[in-house]
């Protein structure tokens, strides 16, 4: 089923396709800090990633993605609220039509301009799509995008490759990159249980959405928007709002390491 971000088939239309977009451990959430639990017990996180790992970006008409190779233990993440090591398989982002809005969690009112997901999985199952099945298969590390005077120059290498994948199904080269360069100082982070923020939206995340956003410039949201989610030989559809609205929490306990 062809799914997107408009109001025909936006996330309002998901379940329809995908049952499964209307569970009880949906994604994203609004995290408030009424709703928060301080859990003394939560640890510091680690990556510690391959910068040879690097693959590919492309611009699937849905996102600009960076692949990596995850057929061995290469790039991982570990510690923090996970039970092993998690393999990085790629990372993305979600952005919005205007710097006011385009993140995907919410945190107490607040939306950011855009936040990046890297996406890792547990290889104690077979392979990803084992792992995807699974309630402790997939790991998100989640980092907001905020606009400000400051931006982090570690986003320039991303956004430099943006011309090579103006319009969808265009792929390029991206080796020799690290994606650690993008975290902020902070180590600072929320976990819960959730989703995938897309179709089929499976109930297999670990989130981990790290409180110190960082600084990116209107300059450079501007570039992700020049994005097209159409192919090269149809008229060019700016790529935006590609974002998930709020989920219902439920009964889900929000963790925050401090």
């Amino acid at each position: 089923y062809p799914w997107g971000y408009d109001s025909d088939n936006g996330p309002d239309q998901w379940h329809k396709n995908y049952p499964i977009a209307k569970g009880r451990h949906q994604s994203p959430i609004e995290i408030n800090n009424k709703d928060v639990h301080y859990d003394r017990s939560l640890l510091p996180w680690f990556a510690s990633y391959d910068p040879g790992a690097a693959k590919t970006i492309l611009n699937n008409g849905k996102t600009c993605r960076v692949v990596f190779d995850d057929s061995f233990d290469r790039s991982v993440l570990r510690g923090g609220p996970l039970p092993g090591v998690y393999r990085l398989r790629q990372l993305h982002f979600h952005w919005g039509s205007s710097d006011d809005h385009g993140s995907e969690h919410v945190v107490n009112g607040v939306r950011y301009a855009g936040e990046l997901h890297l996406l890792h999985w547990n290889p104690k199952y077979s392979n990803y799509l084992d792992a995807v099945r699974r309630t402790d298969g997939i790991a998100v590390l989640a980092i907001f995008l905020q606009v400000g005077k400051t931006p982090k120059p570690e986003m320039k290498r991303i956004l430099e490759e943006i011309n090579a994948i103006k319009t969808k199904g265009k792929e390029a080269p991206f080796p020799n990159f690290d994606p650690s360069i993008l975290f902020p100082k902070s180590r600072d982070y929320w976990t819960y249980h959730g989703s995938f923020t897309t179709p089929p939206c499976e109930e297999c995340i670990t989130w981990i959405v790290l409180r110190e956003p960082i600084v990116v410039s209107s300059d450079q949201m501007a570039k992700l928007r020049s994005l097209s989610k159409n192919a090269e030989n149809e008229p060019p559809l700016p790529l935006v709002d590609n974002w998930r609205p709020t989920q219902p929490r439920y009964f889900r306990m929000v963790s925050a390491s401090f």
